[in-house]
């Protein structure tokens, strides 16, 4: 194993930001109840107060939209696990929206995506009219996600919204991965409800959001003590809070480096094509997250590339992992008309703020000597 390490897996978690560290740090001492109204519970509140505020300017909501959770699958499932008549979905979702949609037990209605892995607005028109007039009194409701974790495929949110308030169903959108990244300006959108998470933007782990425009009701998921106006109970994680909010500045600060970090992607993806022109870069005419590259290769095993590519110090992931930690076949690409064996080649590499040119060609490197080894090829198709 070399001793010099490359990250490029900035999709699953970002490393944290010294000033979120530092944020985290600050928290620590304020030992105060932010429930409380001694001095020492004002201090607590006004610290998540201020990543109240940092947090809605980074994706343009108000402050009384924002309400902290343990991280965005508890926002997801704070949305789905509501009473809904019907939930509109596509297969390129997260599981972290997959999975208690599926627990609901409403009805759950797939939607087509093109081999890009965009959402079919046609196809969906049509099934939101006829689920919302079957449904009647109940609500039915569109979960989209912004951008997708795998490919970094963008979706067209602000349309597919439109489409379903103009049948009257509500519309919830897993951020997690575009916030920090693109613009996001929630109130433009035409959504009810969306989850962010800190750790993809250079924050700590374990705390989140859900945006919840002002009007809308959800019943809390976590009852307690009436925190964040009754909508999630528990006391506030004033140090997860801090850092969120201080990696939220920092990103909003600097969202303009993705045309660095596109040009960057791009050079990856044409040396990885020159290298292997059997390759396939996954949604490549779509809309896309500037830092997100992922790449199918015919007759390669995603597992044998993770592996032979972090023994050769880089951090790269594929499509899916059991809780056992074995890869298999994507399901995104499944979704999107890959075959499995396809589905089962695809690897992601994702880049960040700090990554650098050098670190590009070190991976070219690495790839010329990795993906058309004999040893990378086996029976994956």
């Amino acid at each position: 194993m070399t001793g010099e390490r490359t990250y490029l897996d900035w999709n699953a978690t970002a490393p944290l930001h010294p000033e979120a560290w530092r944020a985290v740090e600050r928290a620590l001492g304020v030992f105060g109840n932010p429930s409380s109204v001694h001095v020492e519970g004002r201090r607590a509140r006004a610290m998540v107060e201020t990543a109240r505020d940092q947090v809605a300017a980074l994706v343009g909501a108000r402050t009384s939209e924002v309400v902290f959770t343990s991280g965005a699958t508890e926002a997801c499932n704070m949305v789905l696990a509501s009473s809904w008549g019907a939930i509109l979905r596509a297969g390129i979702e997260h599981d972290a929206v997959l999975k208690p949609a599926g627990a609901s037990g409403c009805e759950i209605i797939d939607l087509r995506v093109t081999r890009d892995g965009v959402v079919d607005l046609a196809d969906l028109a049509a099934k939101i009219r006829t689920a919302t007039t079957t449904h009647g009194a109940k609500r039915v409701l569109l979960a989209l996600q912004l951008a997708n974790n795998e490919t970094g495929v963008l979706q067209p949110l602000a349309d597919a919204a439109a489409i379903a308030r103009n049948a009257g169903a509500m519309v919830f959108t897993d951020a997690v991965q575009a916030a920090g990244r693109v613009p996001v300006a929630f109130g433009d959108l035409g959504v009810d409800a969306m989850a962010v998470s800190a750790h993809k933007l250079g924050g700590p782990k374990g705390v989140g959001v859900l945006i919840l425009r002002d009007g809308v009701e959800l019943p809390a998921l976590i009852q307690g003590g009436g925190q964040e106006r009754r909508r999630r109970g528990g006391t506030e994680n004033i140090p997860g809070i801090a850092g969120f909010g201080a990696a939220a500045e920092v990103a909003r600060q600097t969202i303009a480096e993705r045309d660095r970090i596109a040009a960057l992607r791009d050079r990856l993806e044409a040396g990885v094509v020159a290298l292997t022109p059997n390759a396939e870069v996954v949604g490549a005419t779509a809309d896309r997250l500037a830092n997100t590259t992922c790449v199918a290769v015919p007759g390669l095993s995603a597992e044998t590339l993770v592996i032979r590519f972090d023994l050769a110090g880089f951090a790269i992931s594929a499509g899916a992992a059991c809780s056992a930690g074995k890869i298999g076949a994507s399901s995104v690409l499944l979704a999107m008309g890959y075959a499995e064996g396809i589905a089962r080649s695809a690897v992601r590499i994702s880049l960040g703020p700090t990554t650098t040119d050098r670190e590009v060609d070190r991976f070219l490197d690495a790839w010329r000597d990795i993906a058309s080894a004999p040893h990378a090829r086996n029976a994956a198709a």
